[in-house]
């Protein structure tokens, strides 16, 4: 299984803390890291492809359509930033402040998916549930501060599907989303999620990796460029198309990244065997299958 939180490529924080003031950003005691540019890295999905240093599988609705997902928070940081990471997964994100609010943009949006912070003014998160659960459908996810057991009960049996607790990992979230909507039905099938080049696989869901038969350990952004060379065999991808896919965003003058990356797996991937990551001086890397 990839590690996706041990890898030191990413930019962006594993996890958002919260207080009464909003977010909690470096140098007030909680790590809240953020790369040196705010701004979330682009991605070839739609300009986005989700929690930052990773390429996941962009979803979509069974017409084809992008995923409809409505965020309701009455902080305006947490809520805005949840939407900016959501709408990098490809995803058509709409937000709400407080409940009142939420069941208007639920009546216009129909939404796959609702993020739904418990603790709002007006009418709580547990009421617009209520009041959504007359004509929607769609999984609920609750987003709350209050840990206790008895809040978790109720929102779960008053129709939610999934909680999170705050602070929360922005990755939590997204993979909880992901699951909530392969659970409901609202998703277009997918394609075999194995890659298969000579006796390596990829297994794009459960991000395992094999080569023989062997199980081998790689980091998010190794399993990604891994990903882009499986799906591209044969194909001289040069360093530049690389960089563009995988990390989309700008090194600080790293330049031999491509370099460092492909050294990694060729150590996990091709140590003792015989290679299939190849160098061509000038024009990139290329993988194939052993003969």
């Amino acid at each position: 299984m990839a590690d996706i939180m041990a890898d030191p490529a990413h930019a962006w924080t594993h996890r958002v803390c919260t207080a009464h003031a909003g977010l909690l950003w470096p140098g007030q005691e909680h790590d809240v890291r953020m790369s040196s540019n705010p701004t979330p890295p682009r991605s070839s999905a739609t300009s986005g492809g989700g929690a930052p240093g990773r390429q996941p599988e962009v979803l979509t609705r069974a017409d084809g359509g992008p995923l409809r997902v409505l965020v309701v928070d009455d902080e305006a940081s947490l809520r805005e930033l949840l939407a900016t990471v959501l709408r990098y997964e490809g995803w058509r994100v709409e937000t709400a402040a407080d409940g009142h609010a939420a069941l208007k943009v639920a009546k216009e949006l129909d939404p796959d998916v609702v993020v739904l912070d418990v603790m709002m003014p007006g009418i709580d998160g547990f009421e617009v549930l209520r009041r959504l659960r007359a004509t929607h459908t769609a999984p609920v996810l609750f987003l709350t501060a209050r840990d206790a057991l008895e809040d978790r009960v109720h929102g779960l049996t008053a129709g939610g599907d999934d909680y999170v607790t705050k602070p929360f990992s922005l990755e939590e979230v997204v993979a909880r989303l992901r699951a909530l909507m392969r659970r409901s039905g609202a998703l277009a099938q997918r394609p075999d999620a194995v890659l298969e080049v000579g006796d390596l696989t990829l297994d794009e869901d459960s991000h395992e990796v094999r080569r023989d038969g062997v199980e081998i350990q790689l980091t998010a952004t190794e399993f990604e460029l891994l990903r882009y060379l499986m799906r591209n065999p044969r194909r001289v991808l040069s360093k530049a198309q690389i960089l563009d896919r995988v990390w989309q965003y700008d090194f600080g003058g790293q330049a031999n990244i491509v370099e460092l990356y492909i050294s990694y797996l060729r150590r996990k991937i091709d140590a003792g065997r015989e290679p299939m990551i190849h160098t061509l001086r000038g024009a990139g890397y290329v993988l194939k299958p052993t003969t």
